[in-house]
């Protein structure tokens, strides 16, 4: 038995494919969504991802102002510009797209204003109770979700296990919370975890976002688990994997993601969500928390 591959393009068609209609309906009542995105205009990765979330704008409806920081761009110049997209009423969504060159820090996320962080970075979310009101989940944590229920993998009573890197910034929290609130019992593990081979083999369900090829190898996950590889590594060669070890554990996992093609493609389908619902939130169709 190989495990069912999951389709992250299919799943993210579906989604852009129904906000492409809300987003007409918004349209015709005079509401245009718009993602502003600021990025370093000097890295060939961060140009590739922006490409791709234009790309998306465009399948959905949505108006995207790209905006490429410069070499000379300071943390101060960062500020105040962000401030400005803060303030300007076009601009329903702000994504500061990372990498980041050296000098601009990641904890400028926290300057973009609430009711525009459609990308959750600051991580606001963790600080309020999820009530059953409109609001933004980050997006690297909403994508496990939406995957999970678009294959009907039960959370309910089963096992957890959420693996980070010691030395990056992924930020699961919010993942685990929404597990635990869908009746799992999680843990989180960083790659340091000196069980951590014990905790994975413990896990009915196991998200891996550590930044290591291989980091989990197939002796590493229980017959049957559900994979959700979030990592995404370039080898010396130029192709894309990710943190798991994809062909040995496709043999023992009842699902898997594959990378490329599993949870990129949701979480910026994802990320599409969240402009759509903040420019509902801030045009007062729904209130937000």
């Amino acid at each position: 038995m190989t495990a069912q591959l999951i389709d992250g393009k299919k799943i993210a068609s579906d989604i852009k494919e129904n906000l492409k209609r809300e987003v007409s309906g918004l349209t015709a009542r005079g509401i245009n969504p718009c993602l502003a995105v600021v990025f370093d205009g000097t890295d060939p990765t961060s140009r590739m991802y922006v490409a791709l979330k234009k790309k998306a704008c465009a399948e959905v409806g949505i108006d995207i102002l790209i905006y490429g920081i410069q070499k000379t761009t300071n943390q101060s110049d960062l500020i105040k510009f962000i401030k400005k997209l803060n303030a300007a009423p076009r601009v329903n969504g702000i994504l500061l797209q990372f990498p980041l060159r050296d000098g601009l820090y990641k904890n400028i996320v926290s300057v973009i204003a609430p009711e525009k962080d459609i990308d959750g970075g600051s991580y606001h979310i963790l600080r309020k109770p999820l009530r059953n009101k409109p609001h933004f989940i980050p997006c690297n944590s909403l994508v496990v979700i939406k995957i999970l229920e678009n294959y009907k993998i039960e959370v309910n009573g089963k096992y957890a296990v959420v693996v980070e890197g010691s030395k990056t910034d992924s930020n699961l929290g919010a993942l685990s919370f929404l597990l635990l609130q869908k009746g799992a019992a999680v843990i989180t593990c960083s790659d340091d975890t000196a069980s951590l081979k014990k905790e994975c083999l413990k896990a009915d369900i196991l998200c891996v976002a550590v930044g290591k090829p291989k980091i989990v190898s197939g002796n590493m996950v229980k017959k049957d688990a559900a994979v959700i590889d979030m990592g995404m590594n370039t080898t010396s060669s130029g192709k894309v994997i990710g943190d798991v070890d994809f062909d040995a554990v496709r043999k023992k996992a009842a699902y898997i993601t594959p990378v490329p093609g599993g949870i990129g493609p949701v979480t910026i389908a994802m990320l599409m969500h969240n402009t759509v619902l903040a420019a509902k939130m801030q045009s007062k169709i729904l209130q937000s928390v």
